[in-house]
């Protein structure tokens, strides 16, 4: 459960973000359709901060949340609490909101070691496939380690202090490897890169290696190696379980899947909210780097 010190510090975050967002956004709109410019009893700010805090409260769906404690035991920080209905409105409408503050300050940076992986989303059980009807057309079926599925995928990169460093969604039967691909995934990226056996692909490395990123996977069983791996990156390597542990922080605390999900919108709305939550979490995974000189990992290419 966030403590009252940490809902504020949430709050002011978000609210300091919404007071340059909100006007720059009115301004690029389109056209001049009707807007309802009635203003709401909770703000945007308000709005977000509820979302953001939903994912470490320990409640399994956001409306027992939103009921059962925001409106009963938080009253001093939210006096102009909405029925329920209406809340989910206004959440709807704060999708772009939540987008906008990951990427702008939901994220961290590069250290020069970054650790790549990814995760499935299933939106269904696999029996439940054809009758599936929320997502029909946009998700897929796709396979992991653990098996085949139906929904999406999570594709991440953080850094060795547990920071992601930036995340994509893809449908579940794009390969682990395209989003590396893309100059706005690993933008901020540079110096090594460890990932699984998933990520081995010739073109992909020498492609990463131009840009200053330098790829590092092991080697399937069937690969003949043609030089010995440097001792550090060996060791790094076995580190990169830090990229799972914050998928399973992920999963199992902030929530980011289940398949109670009635919208796309409420889908890419908890996926947001989910992590911006993580980013405010004081314990993340980190490694320590005491055993390695850090000075032989982080020069550039």
């Amino acid at each position: 459960m966030f403590s009252r010190s940490k809902i504020i510090e949430i709050f002011v975050s978000i609210d300091d973000f919404c007071k340059e967002f909100e006007p720059a956004l009115n301004e690029k709109l389109i056209g001049k359709a009707k807007i309802r410019n009635k203003p709401s009893a909770l703000s945007m700010s308000e709005v977000m901060t509820i979302q953001v805090a939903f994912h470490h409260s320990g409640f399994r769906t956001f409306k027992d949340f939103y009921l059962g404690y925001v409106c009963k035991h938080l009253n001093d920080m939210f006096p102009k609490t909405v029925s329920y209905n209406r809340m989910t409105e206004l959440c709807s409408a704060s999708m772009l909101h939540l987008f906008a503050y990951l990427k702008s300050f939901g994220l961290g940076d590069c250290t020069g070691i970054s650790f790549v992986d990814s995760t499935p989303l299933r939106v269904c059980d696999n029996r439940r496939i054809h009758q599936h009807k929320t997502f029909k057309g946009i998700a897929q079926r796709g396979q992991c380690s653990l098996g085949w599925f139906y929904g999406f995928k999570l594709h991440m990169v953080c850094n060795d202090i547990g920071q992601l460093i930036d995340v994509q969604f893809t449908p579940a039967n794009v390969d682990d490897r395209t989003p590396l691909k893309s100059s706005s995934f690993i933008s901020k990226l540079w110096g090594k890169l460890f990932g699984d056996k998933g990520y081995i692909s010739r073109a992909l490395f020498s492609d990463l290696f131009g840009k200053g990123i330098h790829l590092i996977t092991k080697l399937k069983r069937n690969m003949k190696s043609t030089s010995l791996t440097p001792i550090m990156d060996a060791i790094m390597l076995r580190k990169r379980a830090i990229a799972e542990t914050i998928i399973d922080q992920l999963k199992n605390i902030c929530q980011i899947e289940h398949s109670r999900h009635r919208s796309p919108k409420n889908f890419f709305n908890n996926l947001f909210a989910a992590l911006i939550a993580y980013n405010f979490n004081d314990k993340k995974p980190s490694l320590k780097m005491n055993f390695v000189d850090t000075k032989q990992l982080y020069l550039p290419l």
